[in-house]
Order: C-alpha cells, then structure tokens, then sequence
C-alpha cells in the first residue's frame, strides 16, 4: 500500500518561498499522477483545492490558474520524491497542504477521485503573512 508523507511546511513573510517534498512508500510508476492540493481552514476536505499535479513520470504537469507562474511541481524518480517549490508566496496561500496521489484519468487534481481510489498524505502546514 502506498504511503505518502509530506515535509516542508512552514511561516514565511509575503514574497518568499518554501519547499515542500512528498516522499513515496513505493517507486512512482509512469501510471501514477502525484499532486497537491491545500485546504484552508474552516474548509471541508472536499473542498481542497488542487494545486497542481504531475504525471507521467513527469512528463505532464498541472497547475491552477492561481499559482501559475510561481510554483512548480517536480519529481525525482530516483527519490521517489515529489516537490513544491512556491515562490513569491502570498498570504491567500496559507493552508495546509496535502500530497495525493491517483490514477489517471483525469490528469488535473480532483478530491473526489483521491479520496475514492487515490492516497493522501497526512499534510503541512503553509503559513504566509503580509
């Protein structure tokens, strides 16, 4: 059974960036589709937005409109880790954020399909003030 679990989190002031990695149980196979989503509070865990994804051994990626342009999603196979880098990072950011990771279709990150036949990570924390 895959395990995935994130690191990374932390407080930083508008403008900077953080990290976050998802280490994987298991190889990431060129089937699977890793992701990010964040929740924020008062949120429901249905309502995590996806972030941004990766598939096909890295291949493809995704991003949400939002964040386009300042962050980036890898991944290192020989690590089978995949990154967050987040840059200029703004307070609306602030969530926590969980790694996922399912099957395609679809290649973008959708919660209902993690949650019925994906794996989430236990999340971290992001937290960006003005």
């Amino acid at each position: 059974q895959l395990h995935l679990v994130e690191s990374g989190g932390g407080s930083v002031r508008n403008g900077g960036s953080l990290r976050l990695s998802c280490a994987a149980s298991r190889r990431i196979y060129n089937s699977d589709c890793m992701g990010w989503f964040r929740q924020t509070p008062g949120k429901d865990p249905k309502e995590r937005e996806g972030v941004a994804a990766i598939c096909d051994g890295g291949d493809n990626s995704w991003y949400a409109d939002s964040v386009k342009g300042r962050f980036t999603i890898s991944q290192v196979n020989a690590e089978n880790t995949v990154y967050l880098q987040m840059d200029d990072l703004k307070p609306e950011d602030t969530a926590a954020y969980y790694c996922a990771s399912w099957s395609p279709p679809p290649f973008h990150p959708v919660v209902v399909v993690v949650t019925a036949r994906g794996t989430w990570g236990q999340g971290t924390q992001v937290n960006v003030s003005s």
